[in-house]
């Protein structure tokens, strides 16, 4: 039987990402434990906190109040058994700390905030490592990782902490060599820019909310780095289906186009996770906490 609190969490972790089985990434569970743990909810307040289909998962009114009314309360538990572990000073904790993250994301959002983290914990060693592969944060002795995409790895404990948007983009002089697509088909014989995904070799086949994922055409250039595709794509070589972490500011500068915005695919989620083994180490945890609330403060679109 679930404790109130541990089915409140898991209840918290169901209504943000309104699906079970994400819900059990992100905690490292299973999907049958979170199914089991809001069943037993449901009981014991006597009303369905979820709408359930077999591809839709609808938080339901009264879910919608009980998530209000517990908001901030497995924080403020979560608290109090860690007002020990927050007396501490900065330099009492110590030690080294391994963490893996994508290469240009990491550089351009991450690297900022742990030489700031660095200079307030001096005791605590960062060991960065910068790629695009997805590690095994176990055979590689990672203690903590950073991932953009879809995650499902349930010997990991992840938390999804932000998302990021896609833009299909263009470069003016592009655009005016071949017009402005109006829908997906109207792709189909413009160049375009491909991305290898490095760690199967193939290319990324390119997204649509609406309609099945493709490659619209052959590609015009294709690489196995992202700012790689991303020049191309501001030297109108192609088109370019890209995240708006990295070409947002080429949108707001004029140098790129968004197009197609209504046909833009789901976002990618931004997950900090450890490996699930054991009690966690202190100088792990202070890191992981402030990975995730880094990150969660940030502000893509």
């Amino acid at each position: 039987m679930q404790n109130q609190l541990e089915m409140l969490r898991i209840f918290k972790t169901v209504a943000e990402s309104a699906n079970f089985k994400e819900a059990s990434v992100r905690l490292g569970i299973s999907p049958q434990s979170v199914t089991r743990a809001i069943k037993e909810l449901e009981e014991r307040v006597g009303e369905p906190l979820f709408y359930r289909s077999t591809r839709n998962t609808t938080i339901t009114e009264f879910g919608k109040q009980m998530a209000l009314k517990s908001e901030g309360v497995i924080e403020q538990v979560d608290a109090l058994f860690q007002l020990n572990q927050h007396t501490h000073a900065p330099k009492a904790i110590e030690g080294s700390v391994k963490i893996t993250m994508p290469s240009t994301f990491g550089r351009q959002y991450l690297l900022p905030a742990l030489t700031a983290f660095a200079k307030e914990y001096p005791n605590i060693q960062l060991d960065l490592r910068f790629s695009d592969l997805i590690d095994n944060v176990v055979a590689d002795q990672m203690d903590i990782g950073v991932r953009i995409g879809f995650f499902s790895n349930n010997r990991n404990v992840a938390r999804r902490v932000n998302e990021i948007k896609f833009h299909i983009v263009g470069a003016p002089a592009l655009i005016e060599k071949t017009g402005i697509p109006n829908q997906v088909n109207d792709l189909c014989g413009m160049p375009y820019t491909g991305l290898i995904d490095q760690n199967t070799g193939r290319m990324w086949p390119w997204s649509f909310a609406n309609e099945p994922d493709c490659f619209p055409s052959a590609p015009a250039f294709i690489s196995d780095d992202i700012e790689a595709e991303l020049a191309a794509v501001l030297a109108g070589v192609g088109y370019g289906q890209l995240p708006d972490a990295i070409c947002k500011k080429y949108i707001q500068n004029g140098q790129l186009v968004s197009v197609l915005a209504d046909q833009a695919p789901a976002p990618w989620g931004i997950y900090v996770y450890r490996p699930q083994r054991g009690p966690v180490a202190e100088r792990v945890r202070v890191v992981f906490d402030y990975l995730a609330k880094t990150l969660s403060e940030i502000k893509f679109g």
